[in-house]
């Protein structure tokens, strides 16, 4: 995968939040999605670039917030408002205390897919790999099923209704590496991605599933679409889904009667 790097502008804040911020920007940058700060070019410094931030984080206390993000921002560029009297156009409102973290867990989900879009995913995993489930003279391959980043409750419960639509070959990985190992060795008819755990990069991996598997059932799982995640949650986390063409988005915990509407189309 090429890497790619999102620029921040940051307006406002205190020393303290701003030292927690750059920490998480340092973190980011051993990844192949990182995050850096946008730092303005110099008053006079007529060779400079000006390349615009991806991605606004404004203080809405600051009075530098009221006067330069009253207005529409540039087609493209992402405005997370944190305090009261965000404007209408803002992606995400936050409140304090900042949870760093979980932004930047929305922001990988945002950009995860403007990658798949843009075609900076090298979706090509089928070499060298030889597939194991080629179809023999005696008819089709055996159906399978991959779980990615799911608990021993919830494979449970996904394995007993996979059972009863007749797959019963199921893999069950915990890292981004090996579900890439075995995308590009097995075929799958169905595919389970948990889009709450931070070990993995399930954005990506969902990309390289339905490449891999064009006529595959996908399924991402989140807390984010349950009724108790916020209303801007649940509405982004199923845009981002409908945008790679997952089929399905479930809320955690899993819940039978919704699973077995989905596995009907096995």
């Amino acid at each position: 995968m090429q890497k790619q790097r999102v620029l921040v502008g940051v307006v406002g804040f205190s020393d303290v939040e701003r030292h927690a911020l750059n920490t998480v920007f340092r973190l980011s940058e051993e990844r192949g999605l990182s995050y850096a700060p946008w730092i303005a070019p110099a008053p006079g410094d007529a060779n400079a670039a000006l390349v615009p931030p991806q991605v606004m984080l404004v203080d809405g206390s600051s009075a530098e917030a009221v006067l330069s993000h009253a207005r529409q921002l540039p087609r493209g560029q992402w405005l997370i408002w944190v305090g009261p009297d965000a404007p209408e156009h803002a992606w995400r409102v936050l409140e304090r205390p900042i949870q760093w973290v979980n932004i930047l867990h929305d922001l990988d989900a945002v950009f995860a897919v403007h990658q798949a879009d843009s075609g900076l995913l090298d979706l090509d995993i089928t070499s060298p790999a030889v597939l194991h489930d080629e179809p023999d003279a005696a008819g089709s391959p055996p159906k399978r099923a991959l779980l990615v980043g799911v608990s021993d409750e919830e494979a449970s419960l996904l394995r007993h209704n996979l059972s009863l639509v007749g797959v019963e070959e199921v893999d069950m990985v915990t890292t981004t590496n090996d579900t890439i190992d075995l995308l590009g060795r097995n075929l799958y008819c169905f595919g389970v991605f948990n889009l709450d755990d931070q070990h993995i990069d399930p954005w990506t991996l969902m990309a390289l599933f339905r490449k891999r598997n064009s006529d595959a059932l996908p399924v991402a799982i989140s807390e984010l679409a349950g009724p108790l995640a916020g209303w801007w949650s649940r509405r982004r986390t199923r845009r981002n889904a409908e945008r790679l063409g997952i089929a399905a988005l479930l809320a955690r915990p899993l819940e039978s009667e919704a699973l077995s509407k989905w596995m009907e189309r096995l």
